[in-house]
C-alpha cells in the first residue's frame, strides 16, 4: 500500500492506494489560512500535522489492515510558502504562503538583479520564497537571524515524517533558489537573497526515496519503519503525475482556485519574459511550463457569495452550451495577476454595466474574463514555442459543460473530460511513492485517466470568441492607468 498526500491550502487529502495505483480508501482535514493584514497570507504549520495524523488515524480505523502494509509515502505541496526552523528544528513564525504579496518591492528588486533571470528560468514573482526571506530580513530581523532551515510545505511534511531535510526539484524551482536547468541550487541565486546553500534542504527528484519515517511515528501508525517517504513535488508537477502528463505535447487546463495551463516539456527552454513558469517536473530529466492565474473558480466563488446563490446553480443557469460572447466585460484580477502581466496590485472590474444586468449576465461575464485570462496563457505559451493541440480538464470548474465549451472555443483546441474517478494531486503523490518504493518507471505508472468525453471548439464561434479576447487584452491596461 502506499500513501499519497495532498496538502492543498485550505486542506490535506490523503488517499491510500495499492501498488497497480488503484486508490483504496481517502481521507481529508481542513485548517485556515489567516490573514493578519492586507496582502498577508500564512498558516501555522502545526495545523498540517494535526490534519495529517487526523487523515491517518481515519484511514487506519477504515483499512487497518490496508494501512498496515503501508510501503511508500509521496507529498504534494502547495508551492513557494516560506517555512522557516532554528537550529532545532522548531518553526519560527507562521509559513508565508503562495498567495501572500507583502513581498512584491523584494521581488521586483531580486528580479532586476544580474543573472537571476537567466539561472532561475523564470521571473522573481512575489509569491515566491525568496522575496519572503528578504522581506523577514528587513522587517523581522531577529527571527531572520534564527533560520538555519527554509522548508516548502510539503518539505516540511517530509521533515515530520523522516527528521530528514530534503525537497524535490519541481517544488524548489519555484523559490528563485534553484537553477532549474541544473536541477541544483545556485549560490548566485542565493546570495541574491543573503541565503546560504546550507540553509536549503537536500535536492532528491520527485520519485526518489528521500528518508523513511521515523521509528517512533512509524510505532504511532502501526507500521513498519522502513516505510519510503520520496520527494514528492508542487502541487501542478504531482497532479500532472496522477493525470499522465509527462511528455511533449501532454498539456492540462486546471479550473481550480486558481487557473492553470500546463505543459509538459522533455527539455529546459525558458523565457521569463513572457511570465510563463518553467519549472522541472516531478521526475527526472523532465520540466514542465505553465501560466497561471489567481483567481479562476475563484472569481466564480466571490460572485456566488456576494449574490447569495450557490457556485453551481449560477453556472447551471447558463445551461449547456455556449451562444456567442456577452456584453459585460469582467477582469478576474482579484487577486493580482501572474501570467502574463506579473501585477500583484492589478485589481478586478466590470466593463460595460448595463441596468439590465442580472445573475446570469454577471455569471457569464466572469466565467468569460477566466477564459479570458486562460487564452492569455496559452499565448504566453506560445510565445516560447510551446504547442498543445489538446489537453485535458481538471478542477472543479470542468464539471460545467457551459464553462469547458467557452473555454474548449477560446483556445482553439480540444479538450478532454476524464472519466468519473479519483485522480489529481494526492493520486499523483502515490504513484511518485510507488516508484520510489518499488523502482517501477514512472512512464509505466503515472498513465493518463480513460476519456469520458471530447469537447470540440465551436467552429462557429471562434472568431467571435477570439474578437472579444482582443477587446479583453486591451482592458488590461486601461484599468491599470486608473487604479
Amino acid at each position: 500500500m502506499f500513501l499519497g498526500l495532498d496538502l492543498g491550502t485550505s486542506g490535506l487529502r490523503a488517499v491510500l492506494a495499492n501498488d497497480g495505483g488503484t486508490i483504496i480508501a481517502s481521507s481529508e482535514g481542513t485548517y485556515p489560512v489567516a490573514h493578519a493584514h492586507p496582502g498577508w497570507s500564512e498558516q501555522d504549520p502545526a495545523d498540517w500535522i494535526a490534519a495529517l495524523n487526523g487523515c491517518v488515524a481515519e484511514l487506519r480505523s477504515s483499512h487497518p489492515a490496508e494501512f498496515a502494509a503501508l510501503k511508500g509515502i509521496g507529498v504534494s505541496g502547495h508551492m513557494h510558502g516560506a517555512t522557516c526552523l532554528d537550529d532545532s528544528g522548531d518553526v519560527i513564525r507562521p509559513c508565508i504562503l503562495w498567495n501572500d504579496t507583502r513581498s512584491h518591492a523584494e521581488a521586483a528588486a531580486l528580479d532586476a538583479a544580474p543573472r537571476v533571470r537567466d539561472l532561475s528560468g523564470n521571473i522573481v514573482f512575489p509569491g515566491f520564497t525568496a522575496p519572503k526571506l528578504v522581506w523577514m530580513q528587513k522587517n523581522e530581523p531577529e527571527n531572520f537571524a534564527r533560520v538555519a532551515k527554509v522548508l516548502l510545505p510539503a518539505a516540511y511534511l517530509n521533515f515530520y515524517m523522516t527528521g530528514r531535510y530534503f525537497a524535490d526539484m519541481s517544488d524548489s524551482a519555484g523559490t528563485s533558489w534553484l537553477d532549474v536547468g541544473a536541477r541544483d541550487w545556485s549560490d548566485v541565486l542565493l546570495s541574491a537573497s543573503g541565503m546560504r546553500r546550507d540553509q536549503m534542504p537536500e535536492l532528491v527528484e520527485g520519485s526518489e526515496a528521500g528518508g523513511t519515517l521515523r521509528p517512533e511515528l512509524a510505532a504511532d501508525w502501526g507500521v513498519s519503519s522502513d516505510v519510503a517517504v520520496v520527494g514528492g513535488g508542487g502541487d501542478n508537477a504531482v497532479a500532472a503525475c496522477g493525470v499522465g502528463t509527462l511528455r511533449e505535447g501532454d498539456g492540462f487546463v486546471s479550473l481550480g482556485t486558481s487557473g492553470v495551463l500546463l505543459a509538459a516539456k522533455d527539455s529546459f527552454a525558458p523565457m521569463p519574459s513572457s511570465a510563463v513558469h518553467t519549472f522541472c517536473h516531478a521526475i527526472p530529466g523532465t520540466w514542465y511550463q505553465m501560466g497561471v492565474i489567481l483567481a479562476a473558480t475563484d472569481s466564480l466563488n466571490w460572485l456566488s457569495r456576494n449574490l447569495g446563490k450557490g457556485a453551481a446553480d449560477l453556472s447551471r443557469d447558463l445551461g449547456e452550451t455556449i451562444s456567442g460572447p456577452g456584453d459585460l466585460r469582467f477582469l478576474p484580477y482579484l487577486s493580482g495577476e501572474r501570467t502574463p502581466h506579473n501585477d500583484s496590485a492589478i485589481r478586478g472590474a466590470f466593463i460595460g454595466l448595463d441596468i439590465g444586468a442580472g445573475h446570469a449576465e454577471l455569471t457569464q461575464a466572469v466565467m468569460e474574463g477566466v477564459s479570458f485570462a486562460l487564452r492569455d496563457n496559452l499565448a504566453a505559451l506560445e510565445s516560447t514555442g510551446t504547442k498543445l493541440d489538446r489537453v485535458l480538464a481538471i478542477g472543479g470548474g470542468s464539471q460545467s459543460p457551459y464553462w469547458v465549451e467557452l473555454l474548449a472555443t477560446l483556445l482553439n483546441i480540444q479538450i478532454d473530460l476524464p472519466e468519473a474517478g479519483d485522480f489529481g494531486a494526492a493520486l499523483g503523490a502515490a504513484r511518485l511513492a510507488i516508484c520510489g518504493a518499488t523502482g517501477a518507471k514512472p512512464t509505466d505508472i503515472m498513465t493518463a485517466p480513460a476519456v469520458a468525453k471530447t469537447i470540440s471548439p465551436r467552429a462557429d464561434l471562434v472568431a467571435a470568441y477570439q474578437d472579444a479576447w482582443q477587446k479583453y487584452r486591451a482592458s488590461y491596461s486601461a484599468i491599470k492607468a486608473i487604479q
